[in-house]
């Protein structure tokens, strides 16, 4: 890179909730966009700000490997899509949202009941998939 070239930050794609960003910085010195890279990184993560579902009972089930009575998928599937529930809290004490559905249908985070402290962002996003005879009632805590 030549001395006298300064470097441009070019902001290239996000996606449509604004979770996502790609950002192109160039001309860099060889090595240099590790380094940068690693900083950005781990300054980003430290001052990250977030809510997330910390534990999770769903009622008649005992452990994680058990399946729903009615229900496609079975518990590790349903908590990996829980995982992916994006989350703003408006308090810092620990909440309790609740899901109860009942019958043949999709269930999504919309089907969430919370409280005016907490949003869901991604109200659209597949919990889980109940038959006829399927009922998905869980209890979920949401910490910061």
């Amino acid at each position: 890179m030549p001395v006298d070239e300064k470097p441009r930050i070019e902001y290239v794609e996000k996606d449509e909730m604004e979770t996502y960003g790609k950002f192109v910085v160039e001309p860099l010195e060889r090595g240099y966009g590790t380094t940068l890279g690693n900083s950005l990184r781990r300054v980003l993560l430290s001052s990250l700000v977030g809510a997330a579902v910390t534990s999770v009972r769903i009622e008649g089930i005992l452990h994680e490997f058990s399946t729903i009575p009615g229900g496609m998928e079975d518990t590790t599937d349903i908590i990996l899509n829980i995982k992916g529930l994006a989350l703003k809290m408006y308090g810092d004490e620990p909440q309790i949202i609740r899901m109860e559905s009942e019958g043949k249908g999709n269930v999504t985070a919309k089907n969430i009941i919370a409280g005016s402290d907490i949003e869901i962002l991604n109200p659209d996003l597949h919990i889980a998939t109940l038959e006829d005879d399927g009922r998905l009632f869980m209890e979920m805590t949401v910490e910061k």
